[in-house]
C-alpha cells in the first residue's frame, strides 16, 4: 500500500540559511522527529555529501525502534543546494523516498522561505496493515519537524 505524505511551512528566515542547516545530515537528530543518530556512511563520488552519498539513521517510529544503522540507508539521488535534497532508501524494511524542497516564499521577501518535505513509501508485510496509521504519524512528525527546524534556527 503506497504512502505519500507532504508537509510544508513558511519560515521567516533567509532560504540559504534554512537549506544549509536542513540539508546537513549532522543536524538530523536536532530537528527530525525520532532520529537519534545520523552518520555519513558513504561519501559521494566527488567526496563529502552529494549525489551518491549515503546517510545511515537510527530512529524511533510508532513506538518501535527501527535501527537505520543496520536496516535503513538513504542514498542522495539529487542534491541542488539551496533548493533540493532528494534521498531514496537503499536498505530498510520498506522502500522510502524523502524529498526536501526550499523556495523563497512567493508573496514574501528574501527573508522568508517555504520548505516542503515529502515522504513516499510502499508499505508491505506488517507495514501494509499499519499503512493508514503510519501515514498519519509521518504527517504529524513532518509538521513537528518543520516547527522544530524553525525554533532551532530562530534560537
Amino acid at each position: 500500500m503506497p504512502i505519500d505524505v507532504t508537509a510544508e511551512r513558511v519560515i521567516p528566515i533567509p532560504p540559504g540559511r534554512v537549506a544549509a542547516y536542513a540539508m546537513d545530515w549532522r543536524h538530523d537528530a536536532a530537528w527530525t522527529q525520532g532520529i537519534r543518530e545520523a552518520a555519513l556512511t558513504r561519501e559521494a563520488d566527488t567526496g563529502g555529501f552529494g549525489v551518491g552519498a549515503e546517510v545511515t539513521r537510527t530512529a524511533y517510529f510508532l513506538g518501535k525502534r527501527i535501527d537505520y544503522v543496520l536496516r535503513y540507508v538513504l542514498r542522495v539521488i539529487a542534491h541542488e543546494p539551496p533548493e533540493l535534497l532528494d534521498m531514496a532508501s537503499v536498505a530498510g524494511p520498506m522502500p522510502m523516498h524523502v524529498t526536501y524542497t526550499f523556495a523563497p516564499h512567493p508573496g514574501g521577501t528574501l527573508a522568508r522561505i517555504r520548505i516542503r518535505i515529502r515522504v513516499r513509501g510502499e508499505a508491505g508485510g506488517f507495514y501494509r496493515l499499519a499503512a493508514p496509521a503510519m501515514a498519519r504519524k509521518v504527517r504529524s512528525s513532518l509538521v513537528q519537524d518543520l516547527r522544530d527546524l524553525e525554533r532551532r534556527l530562530l534560537g
